[in-house]
């Protein structure tokens, strides 16, 4: 497998963690205040998925106009 294709099977991986974590912030927050204590474990997770999902992004479409 090349790196450009790992680097898009990576991507694809960390989009589909994104819409999971996304989803259980927008579950948490139908639930308030339920387990408002979790708030801040679960969007800190959020943050750190999405932040990994878009530097990989970033080095996708660098590696893609190296090409």
């Amino acid at each position: 497998m090349s790196d450009l294709e790992a680097l898009r099977k990576k991507v694809r991986k960390l989009q589909s963690r994104a819409g999971t974590a996304k989803m259980e912030l927008h579950d948490l927050a139908e639930d308030l205040p339920v387990n408002w204590t979790e708030i801040k474990a679960v969007a800190e997770k959020t943050f750190t998925v999405f932040a990994e999902w878009d530097a990989a992004k970033k080095d996708l479409a660098a590696l893609e106009n190296a090409r």
